[in-house]
């Protein structure tokens, strides 16, 4: 049950309920001349959206208060940096490691991935410096949503949404894939063929089960990740041990087949081996010392999987030269080279484990995404309730694990799940150029002139980089 303050009157509303008012509250969805009064004032009220902005105290004290309970401070560093890790490492690193160094770079992969994790660190002090100054479950959102204002708010709003169903989905599959591997069967052996699609019952178990995980208690989900990663570094500990065991420093020659252009090839792919920290700067009002606790889980977390990533990069390279890396099973084919068959099975494991602390973490952070959204009612704010026992969101996870489930049902979406990318990288740039309008840009304090200067230099700093990399798509063989 909630308690609502009205004055002297203290209503009681129960948790699970279905009112007009709980999914359409505001005055233009009252009946239809409200809602006609509404639409004619389409322009005025754009305008008004696209020029306001929110403000810290609005976000961090008003718009929580939507929510009805507060969520449980219940995680140190500790589980953050747990958590940093379970996002982070997934299938990527088995995945990705292979098929570029056959592909691109060759053994200087390495250097990809030193390119890559410095890129992906400095989005992370980004998310780390807004965490700490505004401790809320929205995340990229709410720090736009203040210093970009409500319309960009609203595009990273759908970003956010697209991304995390459709990249929910996606994972889902996978495992499914890697779990028929493990058991020495096809990826799609697992599935229901029907017509042209295949109907995937185990990936929709596997989203029912972590959300069900993340409903029932972040605490509880916390340490359920430690298990998972902690079986997982086991498996990674193996494979660099036993790929350093057998390594051959000839492998390495020539380091750079490819030159410079090889490197970055690589490491614009191996980039979105990095993804998901973002989801630990949402769990902000689940922390209970947010201002040490949110940098020390994901700045230390990153660290640890820059160099995790690179040592596995770099084993593989001198296990196998890089001519005869599998881009398909890199890892798995190299420990068969070396006459560790069985060890693929390992791998194949290790991928799973990974799979699992990844959705088990985006349960958590596309809930607390997706309860922020609610309570700027850009979508219905029944999603932003927090249940009073559990101190979780409980319909905003129903929302994005019914909505996961459904594509990954019927589709793997694999060309959708890789423009995702795009996603994920326009949310990152548009953070950066928040936080210099953060540090640069005070409301009704900074000069006109100085708004203007801020602007411009912006403008410049964008346009180099659209330049930069239209440059580089259209000639990747001209000046480094």
């Amino acid at each position: 049950m909630s308690y609502i303050g009205k004055e002297d009157e203290v209503q009681q509303r129960p948790y699970w309920r279905w009112s007009k008012v709980d999914f359409l509250p505001e005055e233009s969805f009252q009946n239809w001349n409200t809602y006609l009064s509404a639409l004619s004032q389409i322009y005025s009220r754009f305008n008004d959206r696209l020029l306001s902005r929110s403000d810290d105290a609005n976000e961090i004290t008003q718009l929580r208060k939507q929510s009805e309970n507060d969520m449980k401070r219940c995680l140190t560093w500790w589980d953050l940096t747990w958590f940093g890790f379970g996002s982070v490492i997934g299938a990527g690193i088995f995945v990705l490691t292979g098929q570029e160094a056959h592909h691109h770079a060759g053994p200087a992969i390495v250097l990809s991935y030193v390119a890559s994790g410095i890129s992906a660190m400095l989005s992370v002090f980004c998310y780390t410096e807004f965490a700490v100054e505004i401790p809320v479950a929205g995340g990229s959102f709410a720090y736009l949503r203040i210093e970009l204002g409500d319309f960009v708010a609203f595009i990273t709003a759908g970003n956010i949404l697209l991304e995390s169903i459709v990249g929910g989905a996606a994972v889902a599959r996978a495992w499914t894939s890697y779990f028929a591997t493990l058991l020495n069967r096809q990826p799609d052996s697992l599935r229901i063929p029907k017509g042209s699609y295949l109907l995937d019952l185990i990936a929709v178990a596997v989203l029912a089960i972590a959300a069900t995980t993340a409903m029932i208690s972040t605490k509880k989900t916390s340490q359920l990740n430690w298990i998972a990663t902690a079986l997982n570094t086991l498996v990674i500990l193996f494979v660099l041990i036993a790929g350093f065991a057998h390594a051959n420093t000839s492998n390495l020659t020539p380091f750079l087949p490819h030159g410079a252009k090889g490197i970055f090839q690589a490491a614009a792919i191996v980039y979105f081996a990095y993804g998901g920290f973002d989801n630990i700067a949402t769990m902000a009002e689940e922390t209970k010392n947010p201002s040490r606790d949110i940098p020390l889980g994901l700045l230390g977390s990153m660290s640890i999987i820059t160099v995790v990533y690179c040592l596995m990069a770099l084993s593989l390279s001198m296990m196998q030269k890089y001519t005869e890396i599998d881009p398909n099973a890199a890892y798995s084919m190299s420990f068969q080279s070396v006459g560790m068959k069985w060890a693929k099975y390992l791998v194949a494991l290790g991928a799973l484990k990974g799979m699992t602390t990844v959705l088990l973490v985006g349960a958590l952070g596309q809930a607390r995404y997706t309860t922020h959204i609610a309570r700027a009612h850009m979508i219905p704010p029944w999603f932003t309730l927090v249940h009073p026992k559990t101190g979780t969101p409980i319909n905003a996870t129903l929302l994005m694990t019914i909505s996961s489930g459904l594509i990954a049902f019927f589709s793997s979406l694999d060309v959708l799940a890789s423009l995702l990318s795009v996603s994920t990288l326009f949310i990152f740039m548009m953070m950066a150029v928040a936080l210099l309008v953060r540090r640069y840009y005070v409301r009704e304090v900074t000069p006109e002139i100085n708004q203007l200067k801020l602007a411009i230099f912006l403008l410049i700093i964008i346009a180099c980089s659209m330049g930069t990399s239209a440059y580089w798509g259209l000639r990747p063989n001209g000046w480094v």
